[in-house]
């Protein structure tokens, strides 16, 4: 039987505290037999995978790693990452999954943070560890030069498999910390709890439709947000998970082929990418993507089904595990819709998930007064509950901030659609003020990603003396194809108000983060160099 999760106080028959390593507990239990973890040309079983999480524990103990002790894990979508997930909590430690795709001198600062007493890292990424200035336990996942590191796989070899245990946990206790991207200041640490990671895992079961049956494929990254707290999901299901060291579409594509791929997780420009990769074929079975990031446009989301796939689009940000909506669908209402106009309404962000309260998900005006449902009035997403960060690390000053009313601000723009679902209209500083006129970028690349010739598009403020700021187009063109910017204006000015024409079109490759979003942001101030943004 398993016995290494939390204990109930003496005599609290009626109580359990939630802990997600119960989750990997039970699965070795029950699914004894199944494939746990596909990593290459390993395979390990649901037992398997707890013995290697036990043997995980103990290192971790060994090295000094104490109750409440930071440990963060340097690693692409690996099975150690993935163990790290049950292992460091089981342990006792916090978890700190580390963005491979930061510099060494962000890395550096986000040890010295969080101070990690332990780094567990994979020796391809060895120089991101570079210019630390703490010195931690290091432990190297296969080769590197070493630099003091111990062989993490050796240490495995020796290792007790014996049962762990840890002591009894506050469910409110600090699970993870995960740091944002820092894209306007320095990277802030987002504290998880057992109870919100435990939540959020059952919440994604059931919006993703994951079961025994299920195969999960890594195209997120595990270090972004937990991977949505998929970790813990998909092994709270029972399902096999599928590590990917790299995402490359005709690799994903493969991998869908040859393990029976049913579920994964993406951002719309990795969805771009497989739809218009020309390896892509209609998947031989039924594909689950659930996808966030940014708002996807309705074109991607009917590439995809047109694959074969199932798409439903969530919304979050690290201050919510990740996805704290989704668009839930509905059959009795949508189902005889063209695939156009599904389309459109998947684009959505929809409506609370199921851990959540259905009016904790919010569009407020400055005074945090609920904006009229009219699919019209702009105002903030806040949102409140199960699903919300516990606050910023070693930050009161920014956690009262972002808690200032009792939600949190996400400082996205939003409006509320009649039937309760919200729509993102754009993060409030990427809103483009224009002679006094408010112009929404989404909907702007929206509507240019509807033109055929189209890969990937961003659309960022310009200065103006005019209008003080007009739209500007960036855009990726797909292979082979042709499209100049008079053309494009012309195109976008059959669908939209002259003011929301961009004034401007630059063709070329688009700055993204590891996860895939576009940095818009490194668009706009390159636009602005050596001015000051105008305030309208």
């Amino acid at each position: 039987m398993p016995t290494s999760a939390s204990t109930q106080p003496p005599g609290a028959v009626n109580l359990r505290r939630l802990d997600p390593i119960d989750f990997l507990e039970r699965s070795a239990y029950v699914y004894r037999e199944k494939a746990a973890v596909v990593d290459g040309d390993l395979r390990l079983t649901y037992p398997q995978m707890l013995a290697r999480v036990y043997r995980f524990a103990h290192i971790l103990r060994d090295a000094g790693v104490r109750p409440g002790d930071r440990v963060a894990v340097l690693a692409p979508n690996v099975r150690q990452g993935l163990e790290a997930h049950f292992a460091v909590p089981l342990a006792g430690g916090v978890l700190c999954a580390l963005n491979i795709r930061l510099t060494p001198g962000e890395i550096a600062y986000i040890l010295e943070h969080c101070g990690a007493t332990v780094v567990v890292y994979d020796g391809e990424l060895e120089r991101l560890l570079s210019e630390r200035r703490t010195n931690p336990t290091l432990l190297r996942i296969g080769d590197g030069t070493g630099d003091g590191a111990t062989d993490f796989e050796a240490l495995m070899e020796r290792a007790s498999d014996e049962p762990f245990r840890h002591a009894p946990i506050d469910e409110d206790a600090t699970i993870s910390i995960n740091y944002t991207s820092g894209t306007t200041g320095t990277p802030k640490g987002v504290m998880y709890t057992y109870r919100g990671a435990y939540m959020c895992a059952l919440a994604e079961i059931f919006h993703a439709n994951l079961s025994p049956q299920s195969v999960y494929l890594w195209t997120l990254p595990m270090f972004h947000c937990n991977g949505w707290t998929f970790p813990w999901a998909v092994t709270a299901a029972g399902a096999t998970h599928v590590c990917l060291r790299k995402v490359e579409p005709a690799n994903v594509l493969a991998l869908i082929a040859r393990e029976g791929v049913t579920h994964f997780c993406a951002a719309p420009t990795v969805l771009v990418g497989l739809a218009n990769h020309p390896g892509a074929q209609p998947f031989q079975r039924p594909i689950h993507v659930t996808t966030a990031g940014a708002p996807p446009a309705p074109r991607t989301i009917l590439q995809m089904e047109r694959l074969g796939a199932t798409v439903t689009q969530v919304y979050g940000l690290t201050e919510t595990y990740g996805p704290i909506t989704v668009c839930a669908w509905k059959s009795e209402v949508w189902d005889d819709l063209t695939p156009e106009e599904r389309a459109q309404l998947k684009a959505r962000q929809g409506v609370a998930m199921i851990a959540e309260a259905a009016h904790d998900i919010r569009v407020v005006d400055e005074a945090m007064n609920d904006v009229p449902p009219d699919g019209q009035t702009q105002g903030e997403v806040v949102m409140r509950g199960n699903m919300v960060m516990k606050g910023y690390y070693n930050d009161a000053e920014a956690t009262a901030k972002a808690f200032a009313g009792g939600y949190f601000h996400s400082g996205d723009i939003a409006v509320m659609h009649p039937d309760g679902y919200i729509e993102i209209r754009d993060r409030a500083k990427d809103i483009i003020i224009s002679g006094g006129e408010n112009i929404s970028t989404v909907q702007v690349e929206k509507t240019i990603m509807e033109h055929p010739a189209v890969l990937e598009c961003a659309v960022v403020a310009i200065p103006d003396e005019t209008w003080g700021e007009v739209p500007k187009a960036f855009v990726t063109l797909k292979a082979g194809m042709h499209l100049d910017a008079v053309e494009l204006v012309a195109f976008c000015r059959s669908k939209l108000p002259g003011f929301k024409t961009p004034k401007a079109v630059e063709f070329g490759e688009l700055p993204k983060t590891s996860t895939g979003k576009i940095q818009k942001f490194l668009l706009r101030e390159r636009e602005w160099a050596g001015r000051d943004r105008r305030v309208n």
